[in-house]
């Protein structure tokens, strides 16, 4: 081991839309903090990150505005992101003289344009990264999981997200199919608050749906009903209002979504050589993502695949921690973009 590897401080980056979790080497998981950042209009200056800065949604004044600088998987403000990188790196990197910038790994969407590669690399090399490598999602999730994907046999992931799900099916250390969709944990957020409005006159903010997806959203039948006093603003009279939710309604909402992820998971099947199909039939499908909690997701997806599927353990973490394994080969990773988008062209031709 050579000196310099002492100071070392190559970081795994699962870049979300809705958390940013940082793998420092040697050391695990160091941050764990929502994408979000909140902002003094006046100033420009950045007042709080991740968790400080997730309680001011919706409760700032005129002059601060909390925001995620991430949607749907990819970039949508760069400077903020850059921003919050740069505050999050900090708290991951213990800077030294001797210390150098960190070589940082991050996962990105499998669906993802050259384009959006660029901007994630460019707002990890302005937040303070000396290089930037990139992997897919679903294949930094599959390694989390602890999947053996070394060999020629296939495994499929379902990773659920806040703003994308990738479904990938994984050989050989690649990803032989693969597609993202823009249907996961915010979109889920939306339609609940869009249903709450519109069935029960009360207007509710982001982290509220959160809080009624986690607790009381199912994606399949179960047994016992729940149910949830929501307060939120009344959208005729603008007054404070309470309504009690149940899972029952909720599971109503939430049925399509769901089903557009199962259909997806078919279609990829399609698209899989039947060799594949024979290995996944019988190792099984494995979710991860936090999306992936809701109840019932896994059997929804057994039930429309015909497939086994289980939740790994600790899905909100697998991209993370798979990233963090990436970097024990990261001398022989390719720097800069995959060219996700262009690969798979190439493949339909």
């Amino acid at each position: 081991m050579s000196i310099f590897s002492m100071f070392n401080n190559d970081l795994g980056v699962d870049l979300g839309t809705s958390n940013v979790l940082i793998y420092a080497d040697g050391k695990g998981l160091v941050v764990r903090e929502p994408a979000v950042v909140a902002l003094d209009r006046n100033t420009g200056k950045i007042l709080q990150v991740g968790a400080a800065a997730r309680n001011m949604l919706g409760r700032t004044p005129g002059n601060v505005v909390a925001m995620k600088p991430l949607r749907e998987g990819i970039i949508s403000d760069h400077e903020m992101t850059v921003r919050m990188l740069q505050e999050m790196f900090k708290t991951a990197t213990q800077a030294s003289v001797f210390t150098p910038k960190p070589r940082v790994v991050i996962s990105v969407p499998s669906g993802v344009t050259e384009v959006e590669e660029r901007s994630v690399i460019n707002a990890a090399i302005e937040a303070g990264a000396r290089r930037v490598f990139l992997i897919e999602e679903p294949l930094a999730a599959a390694l989390g999981a602890n999947l053996d994907i070394k060999g020629a046999t296939g495994h499929m992931v379902v990773d659920i997200g806040g703003g994308t799900t990738d479904i990938a099916v994984l050989s050989m250390n690649g990803v032989a199919v693969s597609s993202s969709l823009k249907i996961a944990g915010d979109y889920i957020d939306e339609l609940i608050a869009r249903y709450v409005r519109r069935q029960h006159g009360v207007v509710i903010g982001q982290v509220t749906a959160e809080s009624i997806k986690i607790q009381i959203g199912q994606v399949f039948p179960r047994d016992e009903e729940l149910t949830m006093n929501v307060k939120g603003r009344d959208a005729k009279t603008g007054m404070p209002k309470e309504v009690t939710l149940s899972s029952t309604e909720i599971y109503e909402v939430l049925r399509r979504p769901a089903r557009l992820i199962a259909d997806e998971v078919v279609s990829v099947l399609e698209q899989t050589s039947p060799e594949l199909v024979a290995d996944i039939s019988e190792h099984g499908i494995t979710l991860t993502g936090g999306c992936s909690q809701i109840w019932g997701m896994a059997e929804m997806i057994m039930e429309r695949t015909g497939i086994a599927t289980v939740l790994a353990d600790d899905p909100d973490c697998c991209t993370a921690y798979g990233c963090g394994k990436s970097l024990a080969w990261i001398n022989n990773m390719q720097e800069g973009p995959i060219n996700i988008a262009r690969k798979r062209m190439m493949k339909a031709r």
